[in-house]
């Protein structure tokens, strides 16, 4: 039975029982305390845990999920894989064990013609919970189950709670015996390695309100739940490969493929046996399970990268790519792989069919990038490798594997695995101490803007004695303030005169301080008898906000009353570059996908910048799209809120949350124009859209390996780029006498009447250099019975030059030695060729000899073959000379 039915069949079956068929969840979690969803229960656990209501009583799903703890482990046994799918029925207060028993077993043991998965009855065994008479009971009288099929387990098998108080309670686990062949008889009881007996299938039994939560068996019962919840697991491929009648769930329909295909390419034969064999099976599980696991995640919106998600899969198709590499392919094989996978794939998510075109790009580039890498570093590695094995302590060093890390991008990962391989170990606290210097490094460059060079206890003190900043950037642009401190590397001044910078905290300010990617705001503030302009605004630690000034007039001391005004125009900007943001990333999700997910952003008063998750260069077509969608925003003048919720209301309220972002408890989000745009955010925004004013893209560019940005200016800076273009088009016109309108066409005539002239000058100049090679092979002169010509014909460079040399030497007579030493200059450059036939080559003298002579007289250098040697140099003047010399030189090695 293929994989794809047995899923449609769970569905159906549940679908048929009053179930709710629930699509499965994204692969990316929605939770930011998660890089993926690792179980089926994933999407239901605010349900399940009572946060929210559940909109259905019951439901069903297939959820795909993917683990990466133990990615090292994968393909050392046929148990461990990085994506898998999980089968799931769930009740919400509705029915409990006795129901949860009574659906799983009419599945299992269906006839396969009724609908049911076939499963022998006989088979099959399960373990309850100690003291869970109930589900014991149930199970022998809805499955007839005898008693000694029936096995009890304790809190380490058969108990289940979320690590925190909340629900929980007991569960029972459904076997299938595979057979004498897998291991001793006994049920699961006796078979702990599970080989035998096989896991299929966990019922958990949600009735109990569980607290003090110590681990997994250490916890307090407070009582009973008001509403019981079920939540089963049935794993897909465990299920498929017992039904497929295959070992394990790398030989399934879905994973076996790959495994057939990379093992044609390396022409090795899976399960061959022997110590080579078993190496080479594991690579080749290593690459059946990450090429499918890295074509479902970036099918969910995933792409490589040096953190979170896109590292995991980075990795994941790295390792895919050298295991190929290990078993013998050095060609790109991902493009051979992932349309395997996906055709394995496609019954199940036909998704994959549509969006190939997008993955296959992601992980085709990614392939490339790391051929170049792998090229690049392995030299380094294997150099590090033998150095240490001489030194008879064959360890890399810790800044060995930090220089292959941060100079070759080599992961860690591949660095252990390659010195696994070779015998050797890697000093990995020394390398994640070098990492951690990097890190503190850039964190301590952060810090020192937040609080510029100050000791940050100085504010925490700030903090603890005078409470947080009363801050009213999004109220207002102006407030009555006071000094509370003045604040500089040392201790703090008593006095700011004029001319001076320092920091200074007040007790409330309407200045937005530099977050999210938003510039601070810029201001003045005032005094009696003085002024200062605020050049920088950060946050040095949370709660307080410190304004960077330089004072205009008069002196600021502790205390000062003050006025404290952001600049109106300023912030305006500010405002409309941080919409024009939002702006575009919703028309940047609405052109190319959800996948355009923003990952960076930073905007200016007039200039916002914002990195994306993309593969490729955006077309014209799509950049115009991307345009028009944003303006038509703007001319909508959609409505721009901001209101506060908890994360999990906003994540439910469909916000969008950047993943690495830290996010508190209460959320800001921000909408234009409602479900179109909502997005978390502290920044400062527009009322309506249409104060963003005029949104013109200025550029598009590559930041990295599946990642682009996109470059705009907004309102008054808008049109002024418009406006400039205008302008240029204008001058444009006028100076070449043609319509703006037809402009394209009559600079594409002027560029291909260049192209044709540069072509006739080429010509001209092959004429040229024909008859310079007849006059220059006419002036041939004897030294030493050497056929020697020199010249100095102007105006060329290397590539012409050693073409007119080779065409002199190909003049002169066969059976003569001859040497051609030609110079020019081009440029204030020179360049040198000398060309000897092979009968001077015969007689001793070589091309190599002549031309270091002639080299050191124009300051130059150059080298090559006996025949033929090139270089050049950077003082003509000595050109003369040059010859001369190449000249004797000929004439001491004939022996003249």
């Amino acid at each position: 039975m293929q994989t794809a039915e047995i899923r449609r069949r769970f569905l159906q079956h549940f679908e048929q029982r009053g179930h709710t068929v629930v699509p499965s969840a994204s692969l990316v979690s929605p939770d930011p305390s998660l890089l993926f969803t690792v179980a089926g229960m994933v999407p239901f656990i605010p349900y399940l845990t009572g946060r929210e209501p559940a909109p259905f009583p019951r439901a069903t799903s297939v959820q795909k999920c993917v683990r990466t703890l133990d990615i090292e482990e994968v393909g050392k046994t046929t148990r461990h894989g990085t994506f898998f799918q999980m089968n799931g029925n769930f009740s919400f207060g509705d029915y409990f064990k006795e129901g949860a028993i009574q659906n799983a077993w009419e599945l299992l043991t269906g006839s396969v013609e009724g609908g049911g998965l076939g499963f022998d009855p006989e088979r099959l065994w399960v373990t309850v919970y100690l003291d869970d008479d109930e589900a014991a009971e149930a199970w022998q009288r809805i499955a007839g189950l005898p008693a000694e099929r029936i096995q009890r387990l304790g809190k380490k098998d058969n108990y289940w709670h979320t690590g925190a108080p909340g629900p929980g309670g007991p569960c029972s686990e459904i076997y299938f015996d595979r057979g004498p062949q897998f291991g001793p008889d006994g049920g699961p009881l006796v078979d702990t390695a599970g080989d035998r007996f096989l896991e299929i299938w966990n019922l958990v039994f949600m009735q109990y309100e569980l607290t003090d939560v110590r681990s997994k068996e250490e916890f307090t019962v407070v009582g009973e739940l008001p509403n019981k919840n079920i939540d089963t697991g049935m794993g897909l491929e465990r299920v498929a490969y017992l039904l497929q009648g295959v070992d394990n769930m790398y030989e399934i329909d879905e994973v076996a493929p790959v495994l057939r295909r990379a093992a044609e390419l390396a022409g090795v034969t899976y399960g061959s046996g022997g110590r080579e064999g078993h190496t080479n099976d594991v690579r080749l599980r290593v690459v059946a399970d990450h090429v499918r696991s890295g074509l479902m995640l970036i099918g969910d919106g995933v792409t490589p990268g040096n953190e979170g998600r896109g590292y995991i899969l980075r990795r994941l198709l790295r390792r895919a790519v050298r295991s190929m590499k290990l078993l013998g392919v050095d060609d790109a094989t991902l493009p051979e792989l992932l349309p395997v996978s996906k055709e394995a794939m496609k019954a199940s998510y036909p998704e994959l069919e549509t969006d190939f075109a997008r993955i296959s790009s992601v992980a085709y580039a990614e392939e490339e990038a790391f051929r170049r890498t792998l090229t690049s570093g392995t030299a380094l590695f294997d150099t590090a490798v033998a150095t240490a094995k001489q030194a008879g302590t064959p360890t890399l060093s810790g800044a060995q594997a930090f220089s292959l890390h941060d100079t070759y991008g080599f992961p860690i990962d591949v660095t252990l695995e390659m010195a696994a391989e070779q015998g050797v170990t890697v000093d990995e606290d020394g390398f994640r101490a070098l990492m951690k210097e990097q890190r503190d490094r850039a964190r301590a460059d952060a810090r020192a803007k937040r609080t510029g060079s100050v000791d940050v206890l100085a504010y925490r003190r700030l903090l603890a004695e005078h409470g947080p900043t009363d801050w009213r950037a999004y109220d207002t642009l102006r407030t009555d303030s006071r000094v509370l401190a003045l604040v500089a590397d040392e201790e703090g001044p008593e006095v700011a005169a004029q001319g001076d910078i320092v920091r200074v905290v007040l007790d409330r300010t309407p200045f937005y301080a530099e977050s999210g990617g938003q510039v601070a705001d810029a201001g003045i503030l005032t005094w009696d008898g003085g002024r200062a302009e605020v050049i920088d605004v950060q946050r040095p630690v949370k709660g307080l906000v410190a304004h960077q000034i330089r004072v205009l007039e008069g002196e600021l001391r502790q205390d000062v009353e003050l006025t404290a005004e952001v600049d109106y125009e300023w912030r305006l900007s500010a405002c409309q570059a941080h919409s024009g943001t939002h702006v575009v990333h919703a028309a940047l999700r609405e052109v190319l996908g959800p996948q355009a997910l923003q990952s960076g952003s930073y905007n200016r008063p007039g200039y916002l910048r914002l990195d994306f998750a993309w593969q490729g260069a955006l077309t014209a077509q799509q950049r115009t799209d991307i345009e028009d969608v944003a303006n038509a925003a703007v001319r909508a003048d959609h409505k721009v809120t901001a209101s506060y919720m908890t994360l999990p209301e906003a994540k439910a309220f469909g916000a969008i949350a950047l993943f690495g972002e830290t996010y508190g408890e209460q959320v800001r989000v921000v909408e234009i124009g409602g479900p179109w745009s909502r997005e978390l955010c502290g920044g400062t925004h527009v009322r309506g859209s249409s104060q963003i004013g005029t949104l013109a893209l200025t550029g598009e560019s590559s930041v990295g390996s599946g990642s682009r940005r996109v470059e705009a200016v907004v309102g008054l800076e808008g049109f002024r780029y418009l406006a400039r273009e205008r302008d240029l088009v204008r001058q444009l016109a006028e100076l070449l006498k043609a319509p703006q309108d037809g402009l394209v066409e009559r600079v594409s005539g002027m560029v291909a009447r260049l192209r044709d002239l540069d072509r006739e000058l080429a010509d001209l100049r092959g004429q040229q250099t024909l008859a310079a090679a007849g006059q220059l092979a006419g002036s041939a002169k004897d030294v030493g019975g050497v056929a020697v010509v020199t010249g100095s014909p102007a105006g060329l460079g290397g590539g012409d030059l050693r073409t007119l040399a080779l065409d002199v030497r190909g003049r002169l007579a066969a059976d003569k030695p001859s040497v051609v030493l030609l110079a020019s200059e081009s440029g204030g450059k020179v360049a040198l060729v000398a060309a000897l036939n092979p009968a001077a080559v015969a007689q001793g003298l070589s091309a190599n000899d002549v031309l270091k002579a002639a080299s050191a007289p124009v300051g130059g250098r150059g080298g090559g073959k006996s025949d033929v040697a090139q270089g050049g140099g950077t003082d003509p003047a000595g050109i003369p000379a040059g010859l001369q010399a190449g000249e004797q030189a000929v004439a001491a090695a004939s022996g003249r």
